[in-house]
C-alpha cells in the first residue's frame, strides 16, 4: 500500500480534527483524496510539519493530528526530542514512513535500512509510539483520537507517489481559511 492509499483509508478517521500535511506530494494527494478548511497544506518548509503541528497544540485545546514522512523527520531529527519534551495531550503525530523521499523523486532514507523511528522517538521521550502497517494504521488513529495522551504512530507503507493535481490555493488562502477553523 502506498501512501495515497494509507491516505484514503484515513479520511474516514479524520472528521473534527486539525490535520497539518507534510509538503508536496502528500498534501497534493490528501488535498485530491478530502479536501477540507481544518487540512494545512505545507507547500514548503521540509522537515518542519511535525514542529508546526506540535505548537498548534500547544495553541489549541483541539485535537491536532501531523501527517509527516520518514524523509522529512529525519531532515529535522530534533523534533522528535521537542515533541518528546514538550508532552501535549491533543497532539498525534503519523510518521508515513515509506523509506523514501518521496516528493523529490523516491530516493531511499535510512529508515529502509537500520534506522527505526520508532525507537528514536521512544528514546526522545515520546511515551506512546506505535508502529503498524499501513493497513492497520487507521484502527492506530482511531484508538490515539480516543485516547488523551501525545501519541506517535510510525506506518510502514510502500514507496510511490500518486499523480494529483498542484494545490492552486496560494499560501496565504491556506492559511487564512485554516486559521478560520482553528478559531472554531
Amino acid at each position: 500500500m502506498i501512501r495515497y492509499e494509507l491516505l484514503e483509508l484515513l479520511k474516514e478517521t479524520l472528521t473534527d480534527e486539525l490535520v497539518v500535511c507534510n509538503i508536496g506530494s502528500p498534501s497534493q494527494e490528501l488535498h485530491a483524496i478530502d479536501d477540507q478548511p481544518s487540512n494545512f497544506y505545507m507547500l514548503g518548509t521540509m522537515g518542519l510539519c511535525s514542529s508546526i503541528g506540535l505548537g498548534l497544540a500547544m495553541a489549541t485545546e483541539k485535537k491536532v493530528v501531523a501527517i509527516d514522512g520518514d524523509g522529512s523527520v529525519l531532515t529535522n531529527m530534533g523534533t522528535l526530542a521537542t515533541i518528546g519534551n514538550n508532552h501535549q495531550k491533543n497532539f498525534i503525530l503519523v510518521i508515513v514512513d515509506n523509506g523514501s523521499y518521496g516528493s523529490t523523486g523516491d530516493q531511499p532514507t535510512y529508515t529502509g535500512g537500520r534506522t527505526s523511528l520508532a525507537k528514536v522517538a521512544e528514546a526522545c521521550g515520546c511515551d506512546t509510539v506505535v508502529e503498524c502497517s499501513a493497513a492497520d494504521t487507521p484502527d492506530a488513529l482511531k484508538a490515539a483520537l480516543a485516547g488523551d495522551e501525545m501519541t506517535v504512530i510510525i506506518s510502514k507503507c510502500d514507496s510511490g507517489n500518486r499523480k494529483c493535481p498542484v494545490i492552486t490555493m496560494n499560501p496565504i488562502m491556506i492559511r487564512e481559511r485554516f486559521m478560520a477553523e482553528v478559531a472554531r
